[in-house]
């Protein structure tokens, strides 16, 4: 499968998809816009940033592309309804720059109190040693506004309630006891916000956010408000903030987002009271490191139908839709790969069982699943078609509530094949995917990685045996999980580093107490 990387890239991603097996690597990011046209016109997946338009033009050229993953948060270059329209599945990397961008965000909390960006200047640039002009304010004791309250606007309330400001913000979409646990308030009234004495925005860029702040919240302001923004360009009207910054109403700006981009002669910067940098809120080395990592995996496990991690065009709204529940419907679905790898036989039957709260959620889960599944079978299975292409192949699909006592929320999926029946079961535990069942046996492991199933006779010296033959054959064990049964036979998943041929898989198949062997891959 090729994948096209259209812009630069942490060098960490390029040597994920370079030991992929499976993966065509091309490096195109320093190629132009109109020599990318065609090199993307075989790719199955790209990897872009914000400098590529993935607009009409762009895929009316990649005419076999299945999945995009931007490599970063906002997807204001991706045209997600024409994608949606072609079957492509398009994700992002919400969560990777997190911590770049709260740290940011106090940066610039930091130069509206004390205004160190132009001291520094002052002194460096101008040899002026001028300490009356920057007489600061303290952050303890004033009131911090915080617009949107997820990942990155929760983050810097933890920070600025350890700064020992008062902290209170404004997010119609959260349970306001994620505000009130962490120690801060929540309001409802976004008036309250503008009271506040320092206010910052960490929303997406959509039409109920755009202009949120105006002249008209301006006015209703204190008097020397500071206002930071390192979210989207464009939140706050950048007129109407220039002239609040001209008047002396705002005291200072703190921006690292622009409207238009690159901004490199705006009216803001004939401006003495701003702190602005050039869109840097992902740019750590850290950052960029995770950024790419969590894009090459996406990109992998996409092509590979293992998952759509965070996909933003999936047939739930996942805007709508809890966290937790889409962990278990990607859970789902990758349970469905594993066994579409491991079955070699016609599927008659699947059976997905529930308990707890994600049975209410027995339709998405049966698809994600039966995508998973069929991977492996079609290429055209996608979440639209899954279940009707099912059906026409003959599989039996049902659901069906369970009580589990052990779990609080818990998935199994039961198969039923010419040769008898395949068992998986997971669960989430601490926010990671587990699978926690597998053939009858009980077991743990995290669905990720290169796996090998191996059933035995419970017996003395296998795993010796088994860790000699892959030793032989340089395959090193990067995990190893065991579970028994009342029948004197055990099951072992074996995580390794390298791919596993069939000469290896044979190998262990011919060992005297091995009753099967499989091998699977996310």
């Amino acid at each position: 499968m090729k994948v096209v990387i259209c812009d630069p890239i942490h060098k960490t991603g390029f040597e994920i998809l370079k030991k992929a097996k499976d993966i065509e690597l091309v490096d195109a990011s320093r190629l132009s816009k109109d020599e990318l046209l065609n090199v993307i016109e075989d790719a199955d997946g790209v990897i872009t940033r914000s400098p590529t338009p993935v607009n009409e033009k762009f895929l009316t050229s990649a005419k076999k592309l299945k999945a995009i993953v931007r490599a970063g948060v906002g997807v204001d270059n991706v045209d997600i309804k024409s994608c949606s329209k072609r079957g492509i599945i398009v994700m992002n990397v919400p969560t990777a720059n997190t911590l770049a961008a709260v740290e940011l965000t106090m940066a610039h909390l930091f130069a509206g109190a004390r205004s160190f960006t132009n001291a520094v200047w002052n002194l460096k640039k101008e040899h002026v040693w001028n300490r009356e002009k920057w007489l600061g304010i303290e952050l303890a004791g004033k009131k911090l506004g915080i617009i949107g309250f997820g990942n990155i606007g929760s983050r810097v309330g933890v920070r600025a309630k350890a700064l020992e400001m008062e902290v209170i913000t404004y997010d119609p979409y959260i349970d306001p006891s994620k505000a009130t646990d962490l120690g801060c308030n929540y309001t409802t009234d976004f008036e309250e916000i503008l009271k506040c004495d320092f206010i910052t925005i960490h929303t997406p860029k959509t039409p109920e956010t755009i202009n949120m702040i105006t002249k008209k919240e301006i006015e209703k302001m204190k008097d020397e408000v500071v206002l930071i923004n390192c979210a989207r360009g464009g939140l706050y009207n950048e007129k109407d903030v220039y002239e609040g910054l001209k008047s002396g109403k705002i005291r200072w700006l703190g921006i690292d987002v622009f409207e238009k981009e690159p901004a490199t002669n705006h009216p803001f910067f004939e401006l003495e009271n701003i702190s602005v940098t050039p869109h840097i809120g992902a740019n750590t080395v850290e950052s960029q490191r995770r950024i790419a990592t969590q894009a090459a995996e996406a990109i992998i496990e996409a092509l590979r139908g293992s998952s759509y991690p965070n996909a933003l065009n999936l047939p739930i709204n996942t805007a709508n839709t809890p966290e937790w529940v889409i962990k278990y419907l990607e859970l789902s679905q990758k349970m469905g790969y594993i066994l579409s790898q491991i079955i070699k036989k016609s599927i008659k039957k699947v059976k997905v069982n529930l308990s707890g709260d994600i049975a209410k959620e027995e339709k998405s889960v049966l698809t994600f699943t039966v995508v998973g599944l069929l991977k492996n079978i079609t290429d055209s299975v996608n979440y639209v078609n899954a279940e009707f292409l099912a059906k026409e192949k003959g599989i039996e699909l049902n659901t069906q509530e369970i009580k589990n006592t052990t779990y609080k929320n818990f998935i199994n999926i039961k198969i039923i094949t010419d040769e008898g029946e395949y068992s998986i079961s997971g669960t989430m535990l601490d926010e990671y995917p587990r699978i926690v069942e597998f053939k009858g046996f009980d077991l743990e492991f995290e669905p990720k990685g290169k796996m090998i199933f191996f059933k035995n006779t419970d017996v003395p010296g296998v795993i010796g045996e088994v860790g000699m033959t892959l030793a032989k054959n340089k395959i090193n064990i990067a995990d190893f999980r065991l579970g028994r049964n009342q029948k004197g036979q055990a099951m072992a998943v074996i995580i390794v580093d390298n791919h596993v041929n069939e000469d290896v898989l044979n190998e262990l198949r011919n060992l005297k107490a091995a009753l099967s062997v499989a091998f699977a891959e996310i």
